[in-house]
């Protein structure tokens, strides 16, 4: 199973500051790169994985101090509590899809390929791309779009989508962009699918709602001086994060105790946003858009 090189990979590694007889969860397992690395600092430690896409266990690691878990990390606290682990010294997300799914056709999440529209991280869930398309109603589907994809002109695409699935239901990634190709700004184009594909897909995988109970999770499960590491993809993941690090909340309010002392339980490691080299992103194009937060639990 080919799988690309992870980016900021020794970045995300030194980030964790790793002790080697710790706990750590890889939360976005997929082809490995971090966990291998990680693996290679323990002695005595265990890592934990979690994937619930079915091919990325095809890579799963040997060893007893390696343990894979096929579920969505947003149940993190639960499946760690099955294993007996109730604290942790370090997290590590990778969000957004990985390059193999977005390089395998009929998983229907790139535009790149004409494929099915289904777009599910974990295969047997019930809710795919062509479901979203072809059964939200118009307001629903404008919602998703504006939400999860800053569409200004949100109600305008669904308005055609709707219309287009009226006389054929919409299967293909190929047909849903040739309905929204007339909206499409010239010089903008692979940006402008990318966010309607992009919002879809969050809302097929439910990945916001996801990625805020794993953070809350990983927070409560960090020991003292254990860190969370989290490279994002798009604003909106990158938001949270950035809210949860420098306020200690998803919204971003920063609160105080009595004594005017900020309420939060992480401190920034790096105040500015890490990113990628161009030589870097030469290597792996999925690097361009990549940020990468580092805190510690105080």
């Amino acid at each position: 199973m080919e799988y690309h090189n992870p980016v900021l990979l020794n970045e995300c590694i030194e980030g964790l500051n790793i002790n080697p007889k710790g706990i750590y969860v890889d939360v976005t397992f997929g082809g490995g790169g971090h966990s291998k690395l990680i693996l290679k600092n323990l002695d005595g430690g265990k890592l934990y994985a979690f994937d619930q896409d079915e091919n990325a266990h095809k890579n799963a690691l040997e060893g007893d101090s390696f343990k894979l878990i096929n579920a969505n990390f947003r149940y993190l606290k639960n499946f760690l509590r099955m294993e007996g682990i109730r604290k942790i010294d370090g997290l590590l997300a990778d969000l957004g899809v990985s390059s193999h799914q977005f390089d395998v056709a009929e998983r229907g999440f790139s535009i790149r390929f004409d494929g099915e529209l289904d777009m599910r991280m974990n295969t047997n869930s019930p809710l795919s791309a062509k479901s979203v398309v072809n059964e939200y109603g118009q307001e629903n589907l404008a919602n998703v779009l504006f939400k999860y994809g800053e569409l200004r002109n949100s109600r305008a695409i669904a308005r055609e989508i709707i219309n287009a699935r009226e006389v054929k239901e919409i299967v293909t990634t190929n047909q849903l962009i040739a309905i929204v190709e007339k909206m499409v700004p010239e010089k903008k184009r692979n940006q402008f699918l990318a966010r309607i594909f992009q919002a879809i897909r969050i809302e097929v995988n439910d990945e916001m709602k996801a990625l805020e109970e794993m953070l809350l999770s990983a927070v409560d499960m960090l020991n003292e001086g254990g860190r969370l590491v989290v490279l994002s993809y798009h604003s909106l993941e990158d938001r949270m994060v950035k809210n949860l690090m420098k306020k200690g909340n998803l919204e971003g309010k920063l609160q105080k105790d009595f004594f005017g002392n900020p309420i939060k339980d992480l401190k920034e490691i790096t105040r500015k946003v890490i990113v990628a080299s161009e030589d870097q992103v030469v290597e792996n194009t999925r690097a361009r858009s990549a940020k990468l937060r580092i805190a510690e639990k105080s």
